[in-house]
């Protein structure tokens, strides 16, 4: 079946219900399910007469938007290939993936995006046209059309073109924290039995009823599969373009489901239990009743046990006085959240349990359509990465790499036969790049990227995913990179949280100048030790970041050092501040 039946589906079943939702001259605006197919139908036929057939590939450089969701529909509706593209990519990494697809059209989303496409279709004799997501952004008219002009004229009638679960659906480009981007080819199989799987695991109740709020970039296999799974169950989804203004978005939309990545959590985690420690006694005091309430009823419901009707009227309370308000900061009706992207430790998604917000934390690569594991609603694991769903099997092969089969594991690496035989096993296992094992109750524990693993010159081992997220879920700190490959002792580069920081220099009445200067100062830097030394006193010796160096900006996705889930490339990074790094084992 193509992936993009579920149109015709949910219009027959809700034709006057809200289907997508975005902003409008600064409003929120809804379609119904009617209009919705409509435009998609409209945009599929423009594309067929733009010359776009089955099979062809048609790529997407754009922040998130309706025009995103529609063109992406628009294009498995007529049996061809979406290929997105990253809206932070630049001009050199958009034509690579451009070239090697051989892509047709491209839907734009900005300026910057326009102008780079614009140069690479006078150098590329595949690229034919360059469509403009909005008006706003100029245009030379040459090759180049506003997606409103473009589709204007088209039938608003389309019949979907039937296709196998082997179909290719869309080439996905791997950011990659290392190496050229290779395309992962995901069928429509892959997406609609990932899909089915997601809904007979978790069994929703009225899902139809459900908002969600598509903020992660659409080009990521996360947020792409989440809103493609929130869309085929008739929820209403509403897409953010500018995810700076993700808190305002959040409590005007209220939405109840929403995927985000572990980044997401941990500051709300850090900044209300920072907020609690700063506050009076009497105010920490019912802080920390409420949260240990919340975390007693969590516990009975992650077991599945009957609460006690003294507890829930404890927790009611505890509610009014401090979930409630926490959780109005995001909208005040979220309840379920998966979280991907990277690990995310147990303290923080105990922290939201306790709220009443389950965080389904799963794992997954855009290799395996997104998930392979995660929570189930009930005797999940905290600090696992969930249990296999679906029809997925996984087992621990050689240096503890997890190895996978099933419905969600991609064709192959589009043009790259050599690079695709290298991630599989002769028997047809997928090779993950990570280590795991499994606990006695079958969850997954994730124990790191087989390629991150360090080894010190004294030859202990350290995996940096578990003390960056330890150090991260500290208020002051927005993001570490560890250091300890071939090193005497482990060291960090760290980027602060500069909106806490700049409170921290208020109370010491430091001018501000620049960061640069700032994060030198021998104060700021004391202020960090003492934080440093509190976070690291469970750690062993081998383990404790010795020294660190404060970053005076934040790692970038344009220059490549994260990537566009904010993941770091390590590689980059060491490269470019080698001087920094030296300085912390030579001085």
């Amino acid at each position: 079946m193509n992936v993009a039946e579920f149109l015709n589906i949910n219009t027959a079943k809700f034709p006057m219900k809200p289907a997508i939702g975005f902003k409008k001259k600064e409003k929120w605006t809804e379609i119904t399910w009617s209009d919705f197919r409509r435009l998609v139908f409209k945009t599929a036929n423009a594309l067929c007469e733009a010359g776009i057939s089955e099979h062809d590939k048609v790529a997407i450089y754009s922040d998130n938007s309706a025009e995103w969701i529609v063109t992406d529909l628009a294009i498995l509706s007529l049996g061809a290939v979406t290929v997105p593209i990253y809206s932070t990519n630049n001009e050199e990494q958009a034509e690579y993936i451009l070239n090697e697809s051989e892509c047709k059209i491209i839907l734009v989303g900005n300026q910057e995006q326009y102008d780079a496409a614009f140069n690479i279709l006078n150098r590329n004799h595949i690229l034919k046209q360059v469509l403009v997501a909005k008006k706003a952004i100029w245009i030379k008219k040459e090759n180049s059309q506003y997606f409103e002009d473009f589709i204007k004229k088209a039938e608003e009638t389309f019949d979907i073109v039937p296709k196998e679960d082997e179909d290719l659906a869309t080439i996905i480009y791997t950011s990659g924290t290392t190496g050229v981007p290779k395309g992962v080819m995901l069928t429509h199989g892959n997406f609609h039995k990932s899909v089915e799987a997601h809904f007979e695991f978790f069994k929703f109740k009225n899902f139809e009823n459900e908002t969600s709020l598509a903020f992660l970039p659409l080009t990521h296999i996360f947020e792409r599969s989440w809103t493609l799974l929130a869309l085929y169950g008739g929820a209403k989804v509403y897409f953010l373009e500018n995810t700076k203004l993700i808190a305002s978005a959040l409590v005007e939309i209220k939405p109840t489901i929403m995927c985000a990545v572990p980044r997401f959590y941990q500051k709300i985690y850090a900044g209300v239990n920072e907020m609690a420690n700063n506050s009076s006694e009497s105010k920490k005091k019912i802080f920390n009743w409420a949260i240990a309430t919340g975390t007693e009823v969590a516990e009975l419901r992650r077991l599945n046990k009957e609460i006690p009707f003294s507890l829930n009227i404890k927790n009611k309370i505890a509610g009014i006085m401090v979930f409630n308000k926490v959780k109005k900061k995001m909208g005040g009706k979220l309840w379920f959240m998966p979280c991907g992207g990277a690990s995310v430790s147990s303290e923080v998604t105990r922290f939201f349990e306790a709220l009443g917000i389950h965080i389904t934390v799963g794992y997954g690569l855009t290799e395996t359509t997104a998930t392979l594991t995660c929570f189930p609603f009930h005797n999940f694991e905290h600090g696992s990465a969930g249990i296999p769903f679906g029809d997925t099997q996984i087992k621990i092969g050689e240096n503890d790499e997890i190895l996978a089969k099933g419905s969600g594991i991609m064709k192959g690496y589009y043009k790259k036969p050599t690079e695709t035989a290298e991630v599989f096993t002769e028997d047809g296992w997928f090779k993950t790049g990570d280590a795991g094992k499994f606990d006695a109750a079958g969850n997954l524990i994730i124990t790191d990227r087989i390629k991150d693993l360090m080894k010190t010159s004294n030859g202990k081992y350290i995996a940096p995913q578990p003390l960056e997220n330890l150090l991260s879920d500290n208020n002051y700190i927005n993001q570490a990179m560890i250091v300890a490959e071939g090193k005497p002792y482990v060291t960090a580069l760290i980027i602060p949280n500069f909106e806490a920081l700049q409170e921290v220099i208020a109370k010491m009445n430091i001018p501000f100048t620049n960061w640069a200067d700032i994060v030198n100062l021998e104060s700021i830097r004391e202020f960090y030790r003492e934080k440093m030394d509190d976070i690291q006193k469970g750690l062993s010796g081998f383990e404790k970041v010795k020294k660190f160096t404060l970053m005076p900006a934040e790692f970038e996705i344009g220059s490549g050092e994260i990537t566009p889930t904010l993941k770091v490339k390590r590689n980059v990074v060491l490269q470019k501040y080698a001087a920094l790094v030296d300085k912390m084992y030579n001085s």
